[in-house]
């Protein structure tokens, strides 16, 4: 529940509580806005929660539904095609985006994001953080990069539902959610928080003889999801015109969508990377982009320079990336 949701309950509009840590603060009323001394966040004060109040209240009595509405180039006001999110709880991680259809009417460049943390409770190989950093990449895409709410799936072990849990299931759909119905001029992301290992190499289309892989949280169950796999669900499919960035914040991972071209930062150029097998592992004329945090051969922890791959060459220091 949010902080100002509690106090309009208890009745309480002095004191707010922090929707992250739960630590509560006694704030005078013309308070807007606060930070938890504990966790850093940002936490509305009585004054925000009035004002959102009077504009709730403004827009219930307007007759056109805004959410209709986007704005076009040159700032005309333009009908909407995509699903509306009013009927989507906005300020949930566990929201669950509709999966696209060819006769939707969609519009595109479409934006639509599958952000993964993964936190392996009660395991002596655990991570901290992991949710945190799929928050903050949730906020940076829909503030910073224009992404709507309801096109961001999100697969974290603290969901109810278990659709939502990061499980090796639940990830396989969702990498195939996140291409499916995506045409020329669309946007996607695709960032996984969690561990990354490596196993060998049996195919021959690996230069170092190994597999990078992301753990799901059942992964001692059901197993690892391997590169191979990761490139043929979001990198092959991928069509002219459809750009996809990855972030993999996981040991091992410098390669992990097996991309054919890997970028040398200290002399400025692109190597190749295609498997000795001559296997295809390009896209259908779309990009792919990937900024791993270390190399294949690393722990995430040992270093602090990412790698940086893709599908294909670019100039890196005049190039904008744009999600």
């Amino acid at each position: 529940m949010r902080s100002y949701e509690l106090m309009m309950e208890t009745g309480i509009p002095n004191v707010v509580i922090c929707n992250r840590c739960n630590k509560r603060y006694s704030v005078a009323k013309y308070a807007a806005i606060i930070r938890c001394t504990e966790c850093k966040a940002i936490i509305p004060g009585p004054a925000s929660m009035e004002l959102g109040n009077q504009i709730r209240h403004a827009l219930s009595k307007t007759k056109s539904n805004l959410h209709q509405y986007s704005f076009g180039n040159g700032g005309k006001l333009l009908k909407s095609t995509r699903p509306s999110s009013s009927s989507t709880n906005v300020s949930s991680l566990d929201t669950k985006p509709p999966y696209p259809t060819g006769n939707s009417g969609e519009a595109h460049g479409m934006k639509r994001a599958l952000l993964c943390g993964v936190t392996y409770q009660n395991k002596k190989y655990s991570l901290k953080g992991t949710v945190n950093d799929v928050r903050r990449m949730k906020n940076l895409l829909m503030q910073r990069f224009g992404y709507r709410r309801d096109c961001i799936r999100i697969l974290t072990e603290d969901q109810v539902d278990s659709d939502f849990m990061p499980t090796k299931k639940n990830i396989q759909d969702s990498l195939k959610w996140l291409v499916e119905g995506s045409e020329s001029g669309d946007s996607l992301v695709f960032y996984f928080s969690g561990h990354g290992l490596r196993q060998p190499d049996f195919n021959d289309d690996e230069k170092d003889g190994f597999d990078e892989t992301i753990c799901p949280v059942d992964f001692m169950q059901e197993g690892m999801i391997l590169d191979n796999e990761i490139n043929s669900t979001i990198v092959r499919p991928l069509k002219k015109g459809i750009t996809l960035h990855a972030i993999v914040d996981a040991c091992h991972s410098g390669t992990v969508l097996d991309l054919e071209y890997i970028y040398d930062p200290h002399n400025d150029i692109w190597n190749d990377n295609k498997p000795p097998s001559k296997a295809d592992k390009s896209t259908s004329g779309g990009l792919a982009i990937c900024l791993s945090a270390c190399g294949d051969d690393q722990m995430a922890s040992d270093t602090s320079n990412p790698m940086l791959s893709s599908s294909q060459e670019f100039p890196v220091y005049s190039k904008k990336f744009l999600l």
